[in-house]
């Protein structure tokens, strides 16, 4: 199993200030450069020291936002690619649904393949709903937009011949012809995240590693969609590294350290829906059946469904960590408990072959990162080399 070090790089200096919004209208006049210069150099740091310890890295972007101050994927994994030397480099990702160029799009990533020589992954996401209006997109056509981005991008890796034209319904140019192309042949591996079981259909039909994340049901049903998909296309079974689930990650030498070093990181997902309503859920962005769930439960802003293995409703803001570990959201105790949680949710999704671990987040200080990343890696990563699914579990 691959274990991937995630942090959103966010400014959590700004939350105490108790904004109304941490999207969107929030002025950037909350963003002091002297104390963000270091969190984003501590940001770096950590990420660079997990290639000593046998840990690869994620990186995502956001935009317009004190949650997430990466302004995009390419630089932090620029600058990684030439502070490693073994570690893979996962954007998760690259919002190719909102970008405005994607041939820009394919010589950074054909250039950070280069410069890694060949460690880069791929991870093409549509861009979160806040983004939508910030990026000046309709939210009707994003998915059709984020496919041809898609199509784009490959074929521009992909042809070696020469200059090739594009016309098509969102984007049109004369000559695609970028320099460098990919130093992986035919380009760097691709992810793509699945946020319900209708979006698993396109990427299990491109082969595509999916990605899941914080919710045990939601990703057992995106799994398990994806499994079928394969079996209707007549396929042999994917295999577990395949799967891709996102999750937070406490971990220390007591159960109640692993804890408080989880809740720490829980930051991160009580403010990031801190968002005004109206950019939530803009209008076409979410498919019908997402909305109507969302109204079912009597929540007109929510589109994720949180829920713990037994159909119990949480709430971030007041779940403790028993709860969060029982949904899927975390993974947190001991060294024990957490490969135990890891293994015990392994066999109730039917096996998956990437953690991608969020091991800092909200307040977690520096130091507690260190150790929290030290831990994990030294004391459960060798564990779960080769972990498979038990042939005695049972769908709950």
């Amino acid at each position: 199993m691959e274990v991937w070090h995630f942090s959103e790089n966010p400014y959590s200096p700004a939350w105490d200030r108790h904004p109304p919004s941490l999207r969107v209208d929030l002025p950037n006049s909350y963003f002091e450069p002297e104390i963000g210069a270091e969190l984003i150099n501590r940001y770096i740091d950590e990420w660079a020291m997990c290639d000593e310890l046998g840990l690869n890295i994620m990186v995502n972007e956001h935009h317009s936002t004190a949650t997430c101050v990466t302004a995009s994927c390419s630089l932090p994994m620029a600058v990684l690619a030439r502070e490693t030397k073994n570690c893979r480099i996962l954007c998760l990702g690259m919002p190719i649904g909102i970008r405005a160029d994607p041939v820009v799009v394919a010589e950074e990533l054909s250039y950070i393949d280069v410069l890694s020589r060949g460690r880069l992954e791929m991870g093409l996401v549509k861009g979160f709903s806040t983004e939508i209006a910030p990026a000046n997109i309709n939210p009707a056509t994003v998915t059709p937009r984020f496919w041809e981005a898609h199509d784009l991008i490959l074929k521009a890796m992909t042809t070696h011949d020469g200059p090739f034209n594009w016309e098509g319904p969102h984007f049109q140019y004369r000559q695609v012809n970028i320099w460098p192309r990919p130093y992986q042949q035919p380009h760097p591996p691709v992810w793509v995240t699945g946020f319900n079981p209708t979006s698993a259909a396109p990427i299990a039909d491109r082969g595509y590693k999916i990605c899941a994340g914080l919710n045990a049901r939601s990703a057992k049903s995106i799994f398990d969609a994806y499994r079928a998909r394969f079996a209707e296309l007549g396929k042999a079974p994917p295999s577990q590294d395949q799967f891709g689930y996102l999750v937070l990650i406490g971990i220390g030498d007591t159960e109640k350290k692993g804890h408080d070093r989880v809740r720490k990181i829980k930051g991160y997902l009580e403010t990031t829906g801190i968002t005004s309503e109206a950019f939530l859920n803009p209008q076409g962005y979410a498919p019908v059946a997402t909305n109507v769930a969302a109204l079912r439960r009597g929540n007109r802003k929510a589109i994720r469904v949180d829920t713990t293995r037994d159909a119990r409703p949480i709430q971030y803001s007041n779940a403790d960590v028993p709860d969060l570990i029982q949904a899927g959201t975390c993974f947190a105790g001991t060294p024990d408990q957490v490969y135990e949680q890891i293994a015990d949710f392994h066999d109730y999704v039917g096996g998956f072959g990437h953690i991608l671990g969020m091991m800092q987040g909200g307040h977690l200080s520096h130091a507690e990162t260190v150790k929290n990343i030290t831990l994990f890696s030294k004391e459960v990563l060798p564990r779960l080399e080769g972990l498979k699914v038990s042939p005695n579990s049972q769908d709950n």
